[in-house]
């Protein structure tokens, strides 16, 4: 096995790696999130639209974690740095 081949294994492990566990932090927080904005909206009817616009806000913001680790994900197999340094001390 050459290393052009390992870099390519390893670079799909770790993005496959990145993608599983970076999306299950978030959506378990997402999943709590609602069900305490649900929970917040039953005991108090009056603030829906306060708790629901902090809800929507609160999850954007841990949907961004799970975003990023799709970025770092997409980097690791189409961009990845050491294909260059790889190729480059191959000949």
């Amino acid at each position: 096995m050459d290393q052009v081949t390992l870099i390519g294994m390893v670079s799909i492990i770790v993005a496959g790696l990145t993608i599983t566990i970076g999306s299950i932090a978030p959506a378990i927080a997402e999943g709590r999130g609602l069900a305490e904005g649900l929970k917040a909206i039953a005991q108090q009817p009056d603030e829906a639209n306060t708790i629901t616009r902090t809800l929507f806000v609160g999850i954007a913001l841990v949907e961004s974690i799970a975003i990023y680790c799709l970025v770092v994900a997409l980097i690791l197999i189409f961009f990845n740095p050491f294909w260059n340094q790889v190729i480059q001390a191959g000949g």
